[in-house]
């Protein structure tokens, strides 16, 4: 019997990318900014835009955070807290990689 896979969790060190079947892109046509998968089309918020533009594999999620919190004026806490949620969702459904 093979042992379950683990769950990626996405912590203050992480450094995210777009898996290598996803693209994140602006779409004319619908004059919006969209995530294409396989069988997939997802159509992020303007908050959640904001955050996947600063997914680049470089900068850790803690960077992301003050990168928001600093440009918003919001407390740190709440941005870290719906940053990191918003994120673990995409690690889990293989749209983001660790």
């Amino acid at each position: 019997m093979s042992a379950a896979p683990q769950r990626a969790l996405v912590a203050g060190e992480s450094r995210l990318s777009f898996a290598a079947h996803v693209k994140f892109r602006h779409d004319e046509t619908r004059g919006r900014w969209v995530v294409l998968a396989p069988e997939r089309l997802l159509l992020p918020d303007d908050q959640a835009v904001e955050i996947l533009k600063l997914v680049d594999g470089a900068r850790s999620v803690d960077q992301v955070v003050d990168d928001l919190a600093r440009r918003f004026e919001a407390p740190r806490a709440a941005i870290a807290a719906d940053v990191t949620t918003m994120l673990q969702d995409l690690v889990d459904k293989g749209v983001l990689t660790p």
